[in-house]
């Protein structure tokens, strides 16, 4: 699990896309990207990293993407952008695994915002209608778009997510104090593309990579505890340190118990009774069982059977 310590900064600077400017330069980037099923498979054809920071109205994200042919087609708010070479932002600020929201871009600057109130896998619809209000966005190109004929170098965004609309999901103090931890990650999807009558065309059959900041262990990013945190600091940049995880031991402890109830009951058709039939014993927990839900109980951290997360 990846962490990122978030400073604040007091400069005010406008949105270009570019990240070779103060206060951008201060803050330190994240490790690169890897694939998002992590080292069982290759690394990425292209480096991917971010930095993060922010004040007291908005949370900061920048991206540095390289990458040699540079084009995007999709141009409507909301349509579905991972159909292009995309970058990606989940954020979970409560940590209880919902509700997220999820935000993606192309290199057109044209963006999706959506709210999942839990994960896909957990029976949870995407609100589609849901805005980051006041969201402002930048890119900036070094190459051109859409134009085969040359080789591009990459292309960098900024993001910047108004604390207010993310109250709206925080559940917690938004914006955030020192110390806070908010769940994270970032995902870029890219498409093996061929050049067809001096147009990107995709490979037939070829499916798309996804390259993440911190690994999820399979091609799925709508598994919340999985992801990165970033906690939030108002040292000066290059001071201060993070912490662990808050609850990380309580919380791996139950998913893994979750996890076990999810493989017995599409094994069985009903939720396993006892953790000895789970096969799991987790120091301290305790299950808690009816016909059609369940709660796990480790320390004073809880887990039911939609898979949220929290504490006591």
């Amino acid at each position: 699990m990846k962490s990122y310590l978030c400073h604040k900064t007091a400069a005010s600077f406008e949105l270009d896309g570019r990240l070779d400017k103060s206060p951008w330069t201060e803050a330190a980037w994240t490790d690169d990207f890897v694939d998002i099923q992590g080292d069982v498979q290759p690394k990425p054809r292209f480096r991917t990293r971010a930095k993060m920071m922010w004040n007291d109205e908005c949370l900061f994200i920048g991206a540095e993407l390289e990458e040699p042919h540079i084009w995007a087609n999709e141009t409507e708010h909301d349509s579905v952008i991972f159909h292009d070479n995309d970058f990606e932002v989940f954020i979970d600020p409560s940590g209880s695994n919902q509700p997220y929201a999820e935000f993606e871009m192309n290199a057109r600057n044209t963006t999706w915002d959506l709210l999942l109130l839990k994960a896909y896998r957990d029976g949870g619809p995407a609100v589609n209608g849901w805005d980051i209000k006041g969201l402002r966005t930048a890119v900036h190109l070094d190459g051109t778009l859409n134009d085969p004929t040359d080789t591009d170098r990459g292309w960098s965004v900024e993001i910047a997510m108004p604390w207010h609309a993310l109250g709206e999901i925080a559940g917690r103090k938004s914006p955030p104090g020192e110390g806070d931890q908010w769940r994270i990650n970032f995902s870029r999807v890219e498409w093996h593309t061929n050049i067809v009558e001096g147009k990107y065309v995709k490979v037939p059959g070829k499916p798309e990579d996804n390259w993440v900041w911190s690994p999820q262990g399979a091609i799925d990013m709508h598994r919340p505890y999985m992801w990165g945190y970033m906690q939030f600091t108002e040292a000066p940049f290059g001071q201060g340190a993070v912490r662990p995880l808050d609850g990380l031991a309580e919380r791996t402890a139950l998913m893994e118990i979750s996890e076990a109830q999810r493989r017995y009951r599409q094994q069985t058709g009903h939720w396993a009774p006892t953790l000895k039939d789970l096969g799991v014993y987790p120091t301290g927990a305790s299950l808690y069982v009816t016909p059609t839900l369940f709660e796990a109980i480790v320390g004073n951290y809880h887990i039911d059977s939609s898979s949220r997360i929290w504490k006591s």
